[in-house]
Order: C-alpha cells, then sequence, then structure tokens
C-alpha cells in the first residue's frame, strides 16, 4: 500500500511539498489543503458523522458529514468522492463547492493542532449510509434548523455553521476562482 500524502501550503494556498498523512498533525501542524462535506437528503436534512474513537485527530467528535485530504494531483471534488465511498459506502454523483476560501486552525486539548485551508462541498444524496467502523462510529441526519443544538461539534464544524447561510438547499454555489490555487484543477 502506498503511503498517503498531504499537500502542504503557503499561505496563499499554492502547493508548497507533501508530507505523509500520518506525520502532518502534531503541535505545529503545517498548513495544509483538506476539505469538508455536507451530504444533505431529500428531505434537507445534513448527515452528521462521528469520528472514529480511534482517530488520532478529535476522536468521538460528532462534525458534518466527512472530511479529507485530497491526494497530491487529486481534484478536490474527486476526493471527496473518494472518501465520502471509503467512510460512507456513499456514491456521490454531484458534489457543489459552496465554500471555496474557508481556512481554520484548531488545537485540541493534547495539544494536536489542525491546521487546514478546507474548502466545503455539498452533495445530495438520499439512503442510509454504510459507515467505515475505523472511520466513522456512528451517523445521524439532522435537521438544519437544529445543527447548532448538537453538544460538542467539531471546532471546523462551528466555524462552516457561520458561514453557510439559509437551508442547505440555499447555499449558493461558490466560485473555483476563489479556491486555493492548489484546489483549482
Amino acid at each position: 500500500m502506498t503511503e498517503e500524502r498531504v499537500v502542504l501550503l503557503d499561505d496563499a494556498g499554492r502547493a508548497i511539498g507533501t508530507q505523509a498523512k500520518a506525520t502532518v498533525h502534531h503541535s505545529a501542524t503545517p498548513l495544509h489543503l483538506a476539505f469538508s462535506s455536507y451530504v444533505v437528503d431529500d428531505a434537507g436534512r445534513v448527515l452528521l458523522t462521528q469520528r472514529a474513537l480511534t482517530k488520532p485527530t478529535w476522536p468521538g467528535v460528532w462534525t458534518n458529514s466527512c472530511c479529507g485530504h485530497p491526494l497530491p494531483g487529486e481534484p478536490v471534488p474527486d476526493a471527496v468522492r473518494r472518501r465520502l465511498a471509503d467512510e460512507l459506502g456513499i456514491v456521490a454523483d454531484g458534489v457543489e463547492l459552496v465554500l471555496p476560501e474557508f481556512r481554520y486552525r484548531a488545537e485540541m486539548p493534547t495539544g494536536v493542532v489542525e491546521n487546514e485551508i478546507c474548502p466545503v462541498y455539498r452533495v445530495r444524496w438520499s439512503g442510509e449510509p454504510t459507515p467505515d467502523p475505523a472511520e466513522v462510529a456512528s451517523y445521524r441526519w439532522v435537521e438544519w434548523s437544529e445543527m447548532r443544538d448538537v453538544p460538542g461539534l467539531s471546532p471546523w464544524c462551528l466555524l462552516q455553521l457561520d458561514e453557510l447561510s439559509g437551508a442547505p438547499g440555499e447555499w449558493t454555489v461558490g466560485d473555483p476562482e476563489l479556491l486555493p490555487p492548489a484546489a483549482r484543477s
């Protein structure tokens, strides 16, 4: 199996190298490329996932549907599809950019840091996922209006809630020209 690598970024979002995913998150995590996605069903509910208890970053925390890192040279929408299939058994056709410029830094109580330019995507899909227990401990469908009532949401999810206005079906599709240079394909 090939070692999974993440794309390291400068402050302008340009690729400056790669690093093994297994070694990138620590107390001085370098800025790198990631993504977040929200799976929305026909009723407008959002799929929330609880991160597996064995994950090195934010184990057991409830968050948006799926997060991940594009592989070097992989278009971000393809990475969204890959991770949704791997983590949740979801085969996604439409992947829509909604927050092209989202960036955050968050520190766990253990001192491990997330430091990511993390475009956010909406995926429309209905059904019941089949989570990989190594990635997802649990899941639930939640009304958008109840998202802030979910206790202990991940820091990135809380920040994204501040930027996503209206119901998921009303989110404006983002301009791909606003993506960081390393994420434009």
